[in-house]
């Protein structure tokens, strides 16, 4: 299956959520989830998740740790939350220093600070405690970096945690239903090869385009009001009433 852009992808993926949806949907399970996007390519996809689902959206930041021979190549993650995991074979087998390792988590956590002071005003993520959580991210390959943002979520005690993409791959969306109550995919090839390769436009997506996603995104979130002039002083009283989300799944985890 290939997907024309991230936004088809990420309305593809709302139908599969569906069902994780507020009461006033009526196929809901009023679940009240919140969409958690992955920088930079999870976001455009969360950004259709939340706006079809009527659910707020959120990011958390998460890096790859590369070999110093291959930056593609992912030896670890951090995320936040002080979140590191690390793929200790690969470490070995590489041979790579306790020193070289130290030095590319040290350059990776201070993008990590510079994404968080971007996205989010340095703000610390929001309470995910006892809430339904759809992690996104625009396509699971070895997946890295979702299991340390998987890691940053689990730390916060959410009552649920699904993990949402258009494309996984086969045996990597296999592992992840022992890491997360649910995998959602559209489409997990057995021969993926890379994630670029399942869609036909899949630019990069820059950071002024994820500021602006989340920003259109907490707009729509913002209560619905009613405003009153108070006449005298000229104050407003404002009277909100909050919309309500909605969600879906197939693979069966945990």
């Amino acid at each position: 299956m290939i997907f024309a852009n991230r936004q088809e992808a990420g309305k593809r993926l709302a139908s599969e959520l569906a069902q994780y949806g507020s009461a006033s949907s009526p196929r809901g399970r009023n679940e009240d989830p919140i969409i958690v996007a992955l920088p930079r390519g999870g976001v455009p996809i969360g950004f259709e998740i939340a706006e079809i689902l009527h659910a707020p959206l959120e990011v958390i930041v998460a890096r790859k740790i590369g070999a110093s021979h291959n930056p593609e190549f992912g030896i670890g993650a951090i995320a936040e939350g002080n979140v590191r995991v690390l793929d200790e074979p690969i470490v070995n087998l590489l041979a790579i220093s306790k020193e070289e390792l130290e030095e590319a988590i040290s350059i990776e956590k201070e993008e990590l600070k510079r994404r968080v002071a971007l996205y989010r005003n340095n703000k610390p993520l929001p309470s995910f405690k006892n809430r339904t959580i759809i992690l996104v991210d625009d396509g699971l390959a070895t997946g890295v970096t979702a299991r340390a943002a998987i890691a940053g979520v689990m730390k916060q005690k959410p009552k649920r945690l699904m993990f949402a993409s258009p494309v996984c791959a086969y045996d990597t969306a296999r592992e992840f239903q022992h890491l997360v109550d649910n995998v959602i995919c559209v489409t997990t090839p057995v021969d993926f090869v890379a994630v670029g390769l399942c869609y036909r436009s899949f630019a990069q997506v820059s950071d002024e385009e994820v500021v602006a996603l989340l920003e259109q995104s907490r707009l729509r979130e913002r209560p619905k009001a009613t405003v009153v002039k108070k006449a005298m002083r000229g104050k407003l009283v404002v009277g909100a009433h909050h919309a309500e989300p909605e969600s879906y799944m197939h693979h069966r985890g945990r």
